[in-house]
């Protein structure tokens, strides 16, 4: 039951993230807020990414991040960012399919080399926090920095605030 909603959450929310990807703009793509801050372009980037890390989350039980090398390509190039997006979703959407609803119990752990770095935790509470709200929270960040550089919003929870107002 836990595992089907889960999927279920994946599939509306791809839907939810390829739009926002779309509406990143090239001319915007180097923008960031603060010298801290990822670039417009790198955050997309890193968006897609974190879909690639479902197959290492669902399919094995320490995912050692150092070990995983994925081609991601030119930040500033975000047709490349939604192309690995589009596969880093296949990827994701088998490993979600190859796992059981007992599975989500498993301990799982995540080391970058020798280090632990998260867990060892149910596999299921790590799907939840690394991986669905992992990704809702860099597409909060995204939004702002849309907004930040003039750009439309799309609606992804029901209309925007512009979509509203039309502004």
């Amino acid at each position: 039951m836990i595992l089907e909603s889960l999927i279920a959450e994946f599939e509306y929310e791809v839907n939810s993230t390829r739009k926002l990807l779309q509406a990143v703009p090239e001319r915007d793509i180097n923008y960031k807020p603060s010298t801290i801050s990822w670039t417009m372009g790198e955050l997309a980037q890193h968006i897609a990414t974190i879909y690639y890390w479902y197959v290492g989350t669902l399919t094995q039980d320490v995912y050692d991040l150092a070990a995983d090398h994925l081609e991601r390509g030119e930040a500033v190039d975000i047709k490349a960012t939604i192309e690995l997006f589009e596969e880093n979703v296949e990827r994701a959407r088998a490993a979600l399919k190859s796992i059981k609803e007992e599975n989500l119990q498993d301990p799982w752990t995540m080391k970058v080399g020798e280090r632990t770095v998260l867990g060892p935790m149910p596999r299921g509470i790590v799907a939840r926090n690394f991986l669905f709200n992992h990704i809702y929270h860099h597409r909060g960040e995204l939004i702002v920095y849309l907004r930040a550089t003039g750009n439309k919003v799309p609606g992804l929870y029901g209309p925007t605030y512009e979509e509203m107002t039309g502004r």
